[in-house]
């Protein structure tokens, strides 16, 4: 199969490569997430942080979605949440976030966290398969793209998902603005 995105020896039907994904990606491919249309590509671990992954693949930032996890605050409850933004901006955790989860502070989680509680590796966050229950915000940006790369739940391997079906998981919101474009250095 050809990848419809980037530059790879070899991309699988996601159905067909369940077993190299963290438990619960896996698991979600196997039930409320539909797999059609869902691409697995084979990667080294070492090059798993996205401007990296964007290198050796040909993938530019445009066409690769990092998955943050946040905690807010209100009072004594703190909720954890996702959000999807595109690789070239960052997600607005003080204003967008704070907001949409009626938080009064928010931040992002801590990465002991973020692993410990979504079952995933750091740097293989991604939004299919994050526990139930919890807000998964989507940057309307990502939804509109044909392909996005995401995480496979591991350092390992990156999934190719349509922007569509990322908005269509388990909690998801579509919200405008989420992503900001990121601070320019070197200006």
């Amino acid at each position: 199969m050809r990848a419809p995105i980037g530059n790879f020896t070899d991309a699988w039907p996601v159905a067909e490569k369940l077993d190299l994904l963290a438990p619960p990606v896996a698991a979600a491919l196997r039930g409320p997430v539909p797999a059609g249309g869902i691409v697995y590509v084979d990667s080294d671990p070492d090059d798993a942080d996205t401007a990296r992954f964007g290198e050796v693949h040909g993938i530019p930032p445009e066409q690769s979605a990092n998955c943050v996890v946040v905690a807010a605050r209100r009072g004594q409850e703190t909720t954890l949440a996702a959000c999807v933004v595109l690789a070239h901006t960052r997600a607005d955790v003080n204003r967008t976030v704070r907001r949409e989860l009626g938080a009064r502070k928010a931040s992002f989680a801590p990465m002991e966290t973020a692993v410990g509680e979504s079952g995933m590796e750091y740097g293989g966050i991604t939004p299919i398969g994050l526990p139930e229950g919890w807000p998964l915000l989507v940057d309307a940006a990502v939804a509109d793209t044909p392909y996005a790369v995401v995480g496979s739940g591991r350092r390992r391997g990156k999934l190719l998902v349509p922007g569509g079906v990322l908005a269509g998981l388990p909690g998801a919101r579509v919200l405008d603005g989420l992503g900001l474009q990121a601070a320019r250095t070197g200006d």
